[in-house]
This record gives C-alpha cells, structure tokens and sequence, in this order.
C-alpha cells in the first residue's frame, strides 16, 4: 500500500479540562474532598499526540478529560468528583505516528499525592490481563463493572507475569523487571529511551481466536510477518491472577512463551530521532523538488512502493512551502522480502505525524529507513525497493439503502467478510496491465487493469483489462463465494505471493486474521441524520452549495476505528466512475463539493452509491454502501 501519504488536517493541541478522581484503596466515601491531579504520557512508541484522556471511578463515576500535547503526547488533568473511589481506570483515544486509531487503557491503584498513569499498549496489556476482558467495553460501562474494576488494585502479579512474556526485549534494552514500571513511572517520555524503545520493539494487540474467545497477542513488531508470537486467553489469565498461587502461564495457548527481539535494530534505535531532525532542518531551508533530489540526505532512497525519488522529494518540498514538520518517527513493522533472522531488519518501516507550527496535524510520513553507522545521520530514508505497492487486507462490508436501512437479497449475506487483493495499477513510472496472486492454499487469482488505483480480480485468465464496479467485489475474495479460499488464507501472517511484468515474486503477509464472526452492524460507518425521512438523494448531491457528510454519532460509538475515505461511484451503461474523497484524520464531517451526473458520450447513469471507508489499529477495513436515491 503506499506509503507515502500526506492526508488535510485535524486540529489537536494541549487543552486540559477539568475533572476528578483520586483515593487511597477502596471507598473513599466520607473522607474529606482533596485536589487530585493525574498527570502522564499517551505514546505507541512515538507520542500519540492529541489523544483524548479521560478517567473513571471504581465506582463509574467520570473524573474529567482533557487532551494530550499535540507533540509531546504528555496530559495532566485535575479531577473532579470530590473523594473518588480507587482504583481508577484511565482512556486514551487517537491516532498514533501511523494514522492508526488507538484507544489504549491504563489503571491507578491508589491514592497519592503525585499520580500518574502512562498510557500505552503494554499499559492496556496490563489492565486487559487484570480485568479478563477488553478493557473499553469495561470503561464505558464502568457504573456497572465495578467488581472487574476492583481487579486493578492488584496489579503486582500481573505485571510479573506480562514481563515474563515480553523478557527477550527487557535483555535487549538492559531494563531490569523488577524495576520497570509499565504505567506508573513519573519519569517517562515517548524520545526513544529505553522504555520507549520497549514499546517500538513489541506489537501488542486485544483480539479473539477463531472460537470466539479474547486473548491478549504479543509478537516481535520487526518481523516482516508481522505475527502474532504469544497468545494469552485472558479469561484464563485472570482466573489464575486471582488465585493465591495462580499459574498465569497456563492461559499461554501459543507454543512461544516469550516474543522474540529484533537485537541489532533495538541497539542503534535510539538514534532514530536524529533522522527526524535532520530530515526537519533540511524542510526548514525551503529548498525545491529539484534541490532535494540532489540533496546528500536523501542520497540513499531508492522507491518505496513505485514512489520514487522525485516523488519523495516532491514530498518534502511541499512540507517546506507549508512550512510543517514531522513529529517523532515510530516503528511500524519490517520490509524486508526474506527476512533470515528474527534478530535483525534491514529495512525497517517507520512513520512520522506531519504537524504544522502550531501543532494541527495535517497528515502522516512514511517510509522504510536503513542504519549505517558511518553516515550522518546513521539512520537514513531508503524505501522498500519495491516497484509497485501491493497489500492483502482483511475487510468486510454492510450495504445500506437510501433510507440507512440494511439492503436485502444479497448473495453473500450483509454484512460480509473476505480478503481484499491490493495490487496498484501504477508505479515506478509505468502502468500494470495485469498481474497473478497466489494465495497461502497454493491457487492463483488472475488480476486486471480496470482504470483505477487496484487491479481488479478477473474473470478471464490473462486478460489485461476489465470492467470495475468500483465496489468490494472488484478486489475482494470471499470465503462464502470463492471455492479456492481456505482457512489458511485468513490468518494472521497469511502470506500471499504477487507476481507481475516489474516482479517475480512480490510477498505480502495478511495484518490480521480475518474474523469468524462479522462485525456488528454498529462498527460499520454510518451517516448522522439518514433516515426514511431524510433519504441520501443524488440532489442532494448535486446541490450547489454541497453535501455535508457527517458520522459523529459513529465516531462517538467507535473511538477504536478511523474514517479514512469517502466514494462517491457512478453506475454508468458502459463502467462505473467515482469521486475518492480524504477526510482530515480523526475527522467526523466532511464537506463534499458539487457532485453532479458524469457527462460521457454514449454512456447513462444507471445507479449512484456513497462508500464509507473505516479502519483499525490492525489494519481491517470496515466500508460501508449507501445506495443513492436517484
């Protein structure tokens, strides 16, 4: 998928609210009201700047919230609610250095006069092992789930045991366990410090297997698999916590007991800010496209995904005529083809917020990035090497009528799930005409140019062209209808094998499994106000003054999930025609221009649709269809 991507803007910065919150063990019922203040750090390895924080009762009553610096990810928030009831349960929600959505936990035990609680994945790790369960659902029906929020005031023995899994990166980063303190460390910062480190070098992720059942999943975040390592049933985890002599390591269900550490890149991590700033002093100089392909900084690029140098640099010299920088880099996994030890990456990936002067983020960098200790500075952009991007997605879709009503009579049910073949069309200067994907059970699925930014699945073997919908099943396998499809092939860590006319053999691993069980109705973007009294018209539309596209009420409901595009598609006689829209991340409205009919020769409007397209931190696609009323 590129890599590369600059999106407008969204609007963060450091703003505190009031609130409440604090206590020593227990009720604190009756002792006399004091000013509490919880303070801390929201990061993903880099900050996840502007995040919303808000905080909880043992007893469900609301603390307060406020919002993270927009750099630093760093909040400090007074709590209100006069004596509350310890232990508290913190949130975060926003988008970390990738434009992924985040929305990570933390807990306090006790009352202090300092508090603080960091909020990361190994602090969400800690509070899903000591409540059983995902902790959201818990947070926002805390008034209700006070006997799971008791659980955090025992946080030891949890603790231990999450060290024990993630024990190969401690070694690593020299950090003794019984020193480190995943949440509650006053003198922590998301600026590649060790601990911080801790957080670049582990993917940690809340899921259920393919029996339905939640587990905590921890994996070497620099392996180009991207897999899951360890898997932890958390029901079974808590049950062992709460024994006196429980064993936590009997809920492992995973043959590794312990996530394997990428050695040689955690040695030379911390200098990976030196990158950043080098990269942010050369945008300063203002220099064009032209100087910057030149430049000695960007000397070692080579493509990334089919952008090219030209294009990198095209890149940079619109952050300089914008005058934005980028944030503090984050590691997001490896892209290394063949990848001959679990120790070592050598091309990295990372990504950068892009931020303007005063903090509103307007978008996101990223690229893969090499380490040589002669050069100044060591870390240096270098790019994938790949000619042309291509991606495997798990997604799933619902389809809507005019009305928000669900559309009926659909083959493959609705809503419905499958795997989605991203080959890019165009890239390294030249155009794809068609292209071959093996999938993990060995079959091979013929691809076609069909005029837009994927190849289409199709129907005829060999072909070069063919005729897009422009909707899921241009790019979608489907378990219910695609015989060739096993459960093999939507796993986790699925590998998938691209061949084409720029690649032999091109891999691409699926993020995350595919899920047995599809989403609920809720999780897929919807629109404020549609209803049967307020139909999606294609006047609407076409109205002068636009369409105001509004999904609060579904952001509200979904803070886990982002929306990341809006189509609008024509169904013409001859093919299907879209308009691709970008919201500003984290956005909950968009502003359409004037849509009205396309004008072709020989060709008529036969059906008009609006696609929503959500994602997750994992990388799944939720999207939408309305079906318009013409």
């Amino acid at each position: 998928m590129s890599s590369l991507l600059l999106a407008a803007g969204l609007a963060t910065g450091l703003a505190a609210c009031g609130g409440g919150g604090g206590g020593g063990g227990g009720d604190s019922a009756g002792s006399p009201a004091v000013d509490l203040t919880l303070s801390g750090v929201v990061a993903a390895g880099a900050p996840v700047g502007g995040a919303k924080v808000s905080v909880v009762d043992a007893k469900g009553q609301n603390l307060g919230s406020t919002t993270a610096h927009a750099v630093e990810g760093r909040y400090s928030l007074k709590l209100s609610g006069g004596s509350p009831s310890f232990p508290l349960l913190v949130e975060a929600s926003g988008l970390d250095a990738a434009g992924n959505p985040v929305q990570l936990h933390a807990s306090v035990a006790t009352q202090a006069s300092a508090m603080t609680a960091n909020v990361t994945p190994l602090s969400d790790a800690l509070v899903a092992l000591l409540l059983g369960t995902a902790p959201a659902p818990v947070f926002a029906q805390a008034k209700d789930k006070g006997d799971l929020l008791a659980a955090l005031a025992q946080p030891g023995a949890a603790s231990d045991f999450l060290k024990t899994l993630i024990k190969s990166q401690l070694t690593d980063l020299k950090l003794s366990a019984s020193t480190l303190d995943l949440q509650g460390d006053a003198g922590f910062a998301a600026n590649k410090s060790a601990q911080d480190l801790l957080l670049e070098a582990l993917r940690v992720s809340l899921t259920r297997d393919a029996k339905g059942l939640e587990q905590l999943q921890l994996g070497n975040k620099l392996l180009n698999t991207q897999s899951a390592e360890v898997q932890v049933d958390l029901a079974s985890a808590r049950t062992e916590l709460l024994k006196t002599a429980g064993t936590p390591a009997n809920a492992i269900g995973s043959t590794l007991k312990a996530t394997t550490s990428a050695t040689k890149v955690l040695a030379n991590a911390a200098a990976l800010d030196d990158l950043g700033a080098a990269l942010n002093k050369l945008i300063a100089q203002g220099l064009n496209a032209s100087a910057l392909t030149s430049h000695a900084l960007l000397k070692g690029f080579d493509k990334h995904d089919g952008l090219l140098l030209a294009d990198l640099a095209a890149q940079l010299a619109g952050y300089a005529q914008n005058n934005w920088q980028l944030g503090r880099f984050q590691f997001t996994g490896c892209a290394d083809e063949t990848q001959t030890s679990a120790t070592d990456c050598a091309r990295p990936t990372v990504s950068a917020p892009v931020l303007s002067s005063s903090g509103e983020l307007k978008g996101f960098f990223s690229s893969a990035v090499g380490y040589n200790a002669k050069n100044t500075p060591a870390w240096g952009l270098l790019g994938n090497g790949r000619k042309l991007g291509f991606a495997v997605v798990p997604a799933s879709w619902l389809a809507l009528e005019a009305n928000g009503v669900a559309s009926t009579g659909l083959s493959a049910g609705n809503p419905s799930a499958g795997v989605k073949l991203l080959m890019r069309s165009t890239g390294n200067g030249a155009t794809l005409d068609k292209a071959t994907v093996q999938t993990p059970g060995g079959f091979s699925i013929p691809l076609a140019n069909c005029g837009s930014e994927w190849l289409c699945i199709s129907a005829t073997a060999g072909a070069s062209s063919a005729v897009p919908t422009l909707g899921m099943a241009d790019q979608l396998m489907q378990p219910a209808s695609t015989g060739w499809m096993g459960s093999a092939d939507t796993l986790r860590g699925a590998k998938y094998l691209a061949t084409h006319a720029q690649a032999a053999a091109q891999p691409a691993w699926l993020r995350a499994e595919l899920p047995t069980t599809l989403p609920a109705v809720a999780r897929f973007p919807q629109l404020d106000g549609v209803s049967a009294s307020a139909v999606l018209s294609g006047s609407a539309l076409a109205d002068a003054a636009g369409y105001k596209a509004v999904w609060a009420g579904w952001a509200a409901a979904n803070p886990d999930l982002r929306l990341d595009q809006v189509r609008v598609v024509f169904l013409m006689s001859d093919q299907a025609r879209q308009t691709v829209l970008v919201p500003a991340p984290g956005a909950t409205q968009l502003q359409l221009p004037q849509i009205t009919d396309p004008v072709v020769a020989g060709a008529s409007v036969q059906g008009q649709q609006l696609w929503l397209r959500a994602v997750d931190a994992s990388g799944r696609w939720y999207e939408t269809r309305y079906t318009v009323q013409r």
